[in-house]
């Protein structure tokens, strides 16, 4: 697979990750909605999110996605991600506003900024891959951006008679809204056992298909920065991350593998953010010597310094300083360039 089609397939996969997540919300949100004419457009435009995504799947099998280890594998963390924020959006659209009728509006808003996320992308896809060469996968583009540019149409023609039912709800107390029947517990329920399942598939996918990409540099920080998306507390390489000061996750941070620091990275971005411990993982971040490095104990590397010409060493000898900063392999680096 040459540049231009990991970048296509680069992009696909992150459509079709997006799709799948809309299907969960999607569930969720035509459980709690009342029958009526926007409920009927929801349900039409699951049906469609679910055709979008077997085309861009096929799509993505023509490609050839599975011969090539980095989309491989972006891909199916890109669906570990959109699946898990599926399951934690899922309850909260039930809670969200004073009313039934104003979390009903207030989906419906959300449902039209998704719309314009999704136009946008498959408009950069369709150009992407005109640019490249690639015109079935820019006719695929372009059928599904007119379907998401009709749709936002039909939901902003929705907007107004939804928010008329708030103010009669809210402001004149003339509610005509029963969560209990609408069906919303078991939809959430259902939606989150299924996300759940598609997660846990995702998962073990990605754990077998990691152990080859990795074998391509750079691609096990990629890994780690999106696992550090949905990562949780046990997840990282510093026991009781969150009890810890900034000051001491710093001291702990020289050692850890380069995956573990972009996962760390990722997770203390979206939790405390702290800048202080998001420089010091980026002055940690660089290159491994080889593809593989971080995951050898010291005498591995040393056994394979022998070997190693001075180009090599020179290179185990600067990792070593600024990461892992072992005695015994600096020392192994130096007298195979002092011999050498």
């Amino acid at each position: 697979m040459n540049k231009d089609q990991q970048k296509v397939v680069q992009y696909l996969s992150e459509a079709h990750a997006h799709e799948q997540a809309l299907t969960r919300v999607l569930q969720s949100q035509i459980a709690m909605t009342p029958r009526g004419s926007y409920r009927t457009l929801l349900e039409t435009h699951l049906d469609e999110t679910r055709r979008q995504t077997d085309r861009i799947e096929r799509r993505l099998r023509t490609l050839g996605q599975g011969g090539n280890a980095v989309t491989a594998v972006v891909g199916v963390m890109q669906s570990v991600v959109g699946q898990a924020l599926a399951i934690g959006k899922t309850p909260i659209d039930l809670v969200r506003g004073s009313g039934g009728e104003e979390k009903v509006l207030k989906n419906a808003k959300d449902a039209c900024a998704t719309e314009a996320l999704e136009i946008a992308t498959y408009t950069a896809i369709e150009r992407l891959a005109e640019q490249v060469g690639d015109a079935e996968t820019a006719k695929l583009a372009a059928s599904i951006r007119a379907e998401e540019e009709r749709m936002l149409e039909r939901i902003l023609k929705e907007i107004p008679k939804l928010t008329t039912a708030v103010v009669r709800a809210d402001l004149r107390g003339d509610s005509s809204y029963d969560l209990t029947s609408t069906g919303a517990a078991e939809a959430v329920r259902e939606a989150g056992n299924a996300a759940r399942a598609t997660t846990r598939k995702a998962v073990s996918t990605a754990k077998r298909t990691s152990r080859q990409a990795r074998k391509v540099p750079g691609v096990a920080q990629v890994e780690g920065q999106l696992k550090g998306v949905v990562a949780s507390e046990e997840d990282l390489a510093i026991p009781r991350y969150d009890e810890l000061t900034a000051e001491e996750i710093i001291a702990k941070l020289p050692g850890i593998a380069q995956i573990e620091l972009a996962k760390i990275d990722s997770y203390e971005r979206i939790n405390q953010n702290r800048s202080t411990v998001l420089e010091r993982i980026s002055s940690l971040r660089g290159d491994e010597p080889w593809t593989g490095y971080d995951e050898l104990t010291a005498a591995d590397v040393i056994a394979v310094l022998n070997e190693c010409d001075d180009d090599r060493a020179r290179e185990v000898r600067e990792y070593e300083r600024a990461h892992k900063n072992r005695v015994s392999v600096m020392k192994a680096a130096e007298r195979e360039l002092t011999t050498a």
